[in-house]
């Protein structure tokens, strides 16, 4: 890791031109930084004071407002100025050099958020949520970042983590007591606790679920034989005419992508070339894609044509379902089949179910006003954590308290993981190189 001590600055605003931009300093050499670049005008903390700011030259760059927020009471901990001056992308490079001139250095990405968590401003999980607060791509998902920003997520973590002390403490006075050993162990209420415990961190691997949902979105292959109606599908669901649709088949040759919010949820849907036999070299690429496709997508919609006579509804995967479509021309011997939906893409018939189980086959249903926004790390460490919790169970009822509360041991830092209580320098640099330079 990067040492702390020194001064770090950045653009905090979006990159281009806009009417205000803001430059962000932190470190012990902030004020001093401020003063230098105002020609030593006074500011008092936590006020916007109107400013010039000046070149080495002593040449006016610009005015604008500085804010001065000193430690410990700040975003990082740390004494913070931010300057906020015109937005042009020139002035605000000037500004900038002339900060890291009179002492600062360029902040990485992320570190503004880094030195906040390293200095207990915010946990890791609340770090996180800041990005994702930054790149929502539905209300719904800002609603949650916004709520994991707050703590709600880190609330619930710290929650399984008093049953697991619990526990740790119960079984630890067994181990200090040999001649009570047996006895301690096979008490039922300890036993009850560890059900409990198994039982909360099911409930928040269900919950992080949804929030990697809400986080990162859903994909959705629609996949099926040629003139089934794929296309026409991709056009319902996004309410526009995003690919071509004809009664020619194979009109579609290559990947169509689409993004939508379906009930909230941000959606990415893929149309893909009909899968058959085909000479066409052109044609031959796009099912080889719309194949590759299938193995990176949450959902898979098989689309089959209702017109015709189906033979079978083949499923092969538990993300698949199946549609029969053109349920307005449907074949009288198809009746007799069991799809997951019927719906026509042309009359719009089906369309509002076929929203709700796409969302609910991702989701479970869970996503609600409590939700919050979560990574696939945080799923790993929970899987983690439940599996040191079932060791130590079957550990327990062998009688062996030792290797049991070893597997709790585990398990608690496997949550401290989540929080940042208990994590690798790598980890932490893995995680903050993901966010914007000034944030």
């Amino acid at each position: 890791m990067a040492s702390h001590n020194d001064t770090i600055a950045a653009i905090a605003t979006a990159p281009g031109t806009g009417g205000v931009g803001i430059i962000r300093i932190s470190g012990s050499d902030a004020f001093d930084i401020a003063k230098k670049l105002s020609h030593n005008a006074s500011f008092q903390p936590r006020y916007a004071h109107f400013r010039h700011f000046y070149h080495a030259d002593k040449q006016l760059i610009d005015t604008g407002l500085l804010l001065f927020f000193p430690n410990p009471a700040s975003f990082t901990g740390e004494d913070v100025v931010e300057i906020q001056a015109h937005g042009g992308h020139v002035v605000m490079h000037m500004l900038l050099a002339e900060v890291i001139r009179l002492g600062a250095r360029m902040a990485r990405p992320g570190e503004f958020s880094e030195r906040a968590f390293l200095n207990n401003k915010i946990d890791l999980l609340q770090a996180e949520a800041i990005a994702d607060l930054i790149a929502g791509g539905s209300e719904q998902a800002v609603f949650a970042s916004q709520r994991s920003l707050q703590g709600d997520f880190s609330k619930q973590v710290n929650a399984i983590l008093a049953q697991l002390i619990e526990i740790r403490v119960w079984l630890e006075s067994a181990i200090d007591f040999p001649e009570e050993e047996i006895d301690f162990l096979a008490d039922q209420q300890l036993h009850q606790q560890l059900t409990e415990l198994k039982l909360s961190i099911e409930k928040l691997r269900q919950k992080s679920r949804s929030g990697v949902v809400l986080n990162k979105g859903i994909s959705i292959a629609i996949i099926g034989a040629p003139n089934v109606g794929k296309s026409s599908l991709l056009n319902a669901l996004t309410e526009e005419d995003t690919a071509i649709t004809s009664d020619i088949a194979g009109t579609t040759r290559d990947v169509i992508k689409a993004d939508v919010l379906i009930h909230g949820i941000p959606v990415r849907l893929v149309d893909t070339a009909g899968i058959r036999e085909s000479d066409n070299p052109i044609e031959q690429q796009g099912i080889e894609k719309a194949r590759a496709i299938q193995a990176s997508c949450d959902v898979i919609l098989t689309v089959y044509d209702g017109s015709e006579k189906i033979s079978e509804i083949v499923k092969t995967d538990e993300s698949e379902l199946s549609v029969i479509n053109k349920i307005d021309q449907l074949h009288p011997d198809n009746e007799r089949l069991s799809p997951d939906l019927w719906l026509s893409a042309k009359t719009g018939d089906g369309i509002e179910s076929l929203k709700q189980r796409i969302v609910d086959s991702v989701k479970g249903g869970d996503i609600n006003e409590n939700s919050f926004t979560a990574r696939q790390r945080h799923i790993e460490q929970l899987n983690m954590t439940q599996q040191h919790v079932n060791y130590a169970e079957q550990h327990l009822k062998n009688y062996v308290g030792e290797l049991a509360a070893e597997e709790l041991r585990l398990a608690q830092n496997s949550l401290n993981a989540i929080t940042g209580e208990f994590t690798s320098d790598d980890l932490l640099g893995e995680i903050f190189s993901s966010f914007c330079i000034g944030k």
